[in-house]
Order: C-alpha cells, then structure tokens, then sequence
C-alpha cells in the first residue's frame, strides 16, 4: 500500500510497564514500546504506515507514567483526540502499554526536540522483606538508608557539570555536559524515591547516579565522594548502575503544553 503523502500529527501520553519488553526503541528482537504503538496506529490507519518519535529512549525493563511521543497519521483520516486514545489503546491490548491523552500538534511540532525537561523518579524497596507486589517495579535494598546523607551527595550534582563519571561507557552523546535541575531524595513509608529533572539525560545517568547514592546511603561513601567522583570524568570512579526496575519516566514538559 502507497505511503500517504500528507499527515496529521498527534501528540500522545503513554504509560506502560516495561517489565518483559526491550524498552522504547525497535529492536530486531523482542518486543518493543515503539512497535506495540506504530503497530496500533497503522491498525488504526488500515494499514498505511505510522511512524513516531519519543521525548526519550526507555531501556529494557524500565516503565513509563508520562512518556510524550508523536505520531504521523495520513491527512485523510477524521481523528478526534478521545478516539485517538481510545483507539490506540485497544489495538494496543492485551500488553501493559496505556495512551492517557492524545492532541493534534502542528507539523513541526516534536516531542523529542521541543521538550524542555524530563522527570524521572526510581523507587527503592527500603524494607528487610522483599517485595511480593513490586519485585519488578523496584530495587529492593534491606539495610537502613541514611536520606540526610544522600541528600548531601545528590547536592553536589545538582547543576551543570560534566557527567561522564555517571554516563554509560557505550553513551552516544556528542557532549557528557548536562544541567541537572532537581536530584531530590524523598521517603514514602517502606520506599525510598529519588526525584531528578533536566532538559536531558545521558544514557544510564540516572541509575549511574541512583547506585552511587545508594552507597552514601548505606555509609559506603562519605557523601563528598560523589563530588570527587564527578571531578574525576571516568566511569570507573563512579558508584554501580541501579536496576533498571526501579525507574520510571515520570513526564516531559513543554511550552506550551499541547495537553493542557
């Protein structure tokens, strides 16, 4: 079948459960959120191809209440937004993968390089049983963590800095410097949330930071090592990468918000 030459954009809010699938990105094996949600669209299009693009890139296992991405549906197609939602989400069964909003957005409109921040929060599991609910959804860790002190090291991360101390040795980024806006450690009663925002992330570089802050936590680290870890611009000065079952992609702002 021809390719439409005219579209209509739609930009969509997803939540999903990333345990089981090999995370936003096609890949030649496995299941992926990017196919579940082109293959939905392209149901919803009789065929015709729908391609998309994300505000950001979920590894294998990680989850999503708020990931942004937009769609190129052919021009000739009636779309209203709650069937775009409701649309999308039914051929997207039986998986866990949810629309939670749909808009139509102008041509060059993009939820990836119009985005001006992204939210993430990990969950740790701070309790001596493991968990029976959420052995997917968080990491558990058994030992008392001390907030205060992790709080201390997240602080000297906070800014613009160099960060390749905390970046996955395989990271295509062109630049390792960020600016981190909010690293913010927070208790909710057996768990542990740590809270980080920026424009953007380096591959690996929240849960490079959560694993390190993990080791402040547990009086591993004094919290000042974080400081000269960064300093140092290696990998290798740098703490563990936390699981990925822990992290959630929380939302990405924009200005204006298409759905506000």
């Amino acid at each position: 079948m021809a390719e439409p030459t005219a579209y209509q954009r739609w930009a969509v809010k997803l939540e999903y459960d990333g345990t089981g699938l090999v995370g936003w990105q096609r890949q030649r094996e496995g299941t992926s959120v990017q196919g579940l949600l082109e293959q939905a669209a392209t149901q919803m299009a009789n065929g015709r191809p729908v391609s998309s693009i994300t505000a950001g890139r979920t590894d294998s296992g990680v989850h999503a209440t708020g990931q942004v991405a937009h769609l190129d549906f052919p021009a000739d197609m009636a779309l209203l937004p709650h069937r775009v939602r409701d649309g999308l989400s039914y051929y997207l069964k039986p998986h866990a993968v949810v629309v939670l909003d749909a808009t139509p957005v102008a041509l060059d409109w993009s939820a990836r390089f119009s985005a001006t921040w992204r939210s993430y929060r990990y969950r740790i599991l701070n309790r001596q049983s493991r968990p029976a609910l959420a052995a997917t959804h968080v990491w558990h860790i058994r030992g008392p963590l001390d907030l205060a002190l992790m709080q201390e090291g997240a602080n000297h991360l906070i800014g613009t800095h160099d960060f390749t101390s905390f970046r996955a040795v395989a990271c295509q980024a062109h630049s390792p410097i960020r600016s981190l806006d909010t690293l913010r450690i927070e208790r909710h009663d057996d768990e542990v949330w740590i809270i980080a925002q920026a424009r953007s992330f380096l591959h690996h570089q929240v849960r490079n930071m959560v694993g390190t802050l993990s080791l402040v936590g547990q009086k591993r680290w004094k919290p000042e090592r974080i400081a000269q870890a960064l300093a140092a611009r290696s990998r290798c000065a740098g703490g563990p990468t936390a699981p990925p079952d822990g992290l959630y992609l929380t939302g990405v702002g924009y200005e204006p918000d298409p759905f506000a």
